[in-house]
């Protein structure tokens, strides 16, 4: 596996732990269509959480959650309305989150959680 890929799925996996510590139950990871890719897909009981999760190992291009521009915030939005039809779930309020992993060599791994970020 490529580092890039690894340092990706390492922080989804932190991310994964930090939503269910918080409670949330994960309905599925990494559900792709053509168009993208939904990292996860959770409810809070109330209402469907959908994660981007950004990792980096450093921030000299910035952080973590700064990668989440308009464009792919749209995107992700398009995949999520795709997700509740293929699913056949019922209406339902849908909160967009993203959660920023910054893995560090040495450091003990910084998650923040931002809900409903776009």
């Amino acid at each position: 596996m490529a580092a890039k890929d690894e340092l990706g799925r390492t922080g989804e996996d932190l991310a994964v732990e930090h939503l269910t510590a918080r409670g949330l139950v994960v309905l599925a990871r990494n559900w792709r269509r053509r168009e993208g890719e939904l990292d996860v897909v959770a409810t809070d009981g109330d209402r469907l959480v959908v994660c981007e999760v950004k990792t980096r190992s450093g921030t000299g291009y910035g952080l973590p959650v700064e990668a989440v521009t308009r464009t792919k915030a749209a995107r992700i939005r398009r995949l999520a309305h795709q997700w509740l039809a293929e699913s056949r779930a019922r209406w339902c309020e849908v909160r967009f989150d993203v959660v920023s992993v910054l893995l560090v060599d040495g450091r003990e791994p910084q998650v923040e959680h931002y809900e409903g970020a776009f």
